[in-house]
């Protein structure tokens, strides 16, 4: 990360931090998905990172730090976001058959596959599905997650193993009714 243009951010450069805006963006946005399951939410959550980090970046000791700094006032946006929605609300939509195009075994097995991961992501806490993401999609490692989160290791590891446990209870109660003929 260039050092001048985080400098110019902090002075108030309004140019300098909308380069930040862009180079981090995305990634946040991307996390911020993963952890809310929801488009609009997502937006929102990113939003309010970048609201609070131009109005705090001065108060950024190490420059160094600022991914793992973004990514803390992130998932704190995401809990705020989490804790105002707390009912999942479906965003549906309409499919018509040219949508769906012609299908195989493969493709309608990954489609299951992939609703039974979405509906067990969704049982967990926003702080289990925050460090699910943190590890399996950004790859930080158990210490990085810590830092970038501001809890102890311990935690995060304890939320790893509770989230890894509630999916795997999850996915086996899914294989369970669609064995018994209660999902199709």
């Amino acid at each position: 990360m260039d050092r001048d243009l985080i400098d110019r951010a902090k002075r108030g450069d309004r140019d300098a931090f909308t380069a930040l805006v862009l180079e981090f963006g995305d990634r946040l946005y991307s996390v911020a998905y993963r952890i809310l399951r929801d488009a609009s939410r997502a937006e929102d959550a990113v939003q309010q990172t970048f609201l609070t980090a131009w109005r705090e970046l001065r108060r950024l000791r190490d420059d160094d730090r600022l991914e793992a700094w973004l990514y803390r006032l992130l998932v704190n946006a995401c809990y705020a976001e989490a804790r105002h929605t707390k009912r999942w609300q479906p965003g549906l939509r309409l499919i018509t058959d040219a949508d769906i195009g012609p299908t195989t075994d493969d493709s309608q097995q990954t489609v299951e596959l992939r609703d039974q991961l979405e509906r067990a992501f969704r049982r967990l806490t926003a702080e289990q599905r925050a460090v699910l993401v943190m590890h399996h999609y950004v790859g930080l490692s158990g210490a990085e997650i810590a830092d970038a989160l501001g809890i102890s290791p311990g935690t995060v590891r304890s939320r790893l193993h509770y989230a890894r446990q509630e999916m795997r209870a999850a996915l086996e109660a899914d294989a369970r009714l669609v064995a018994g003929g209660g999902l199709a």
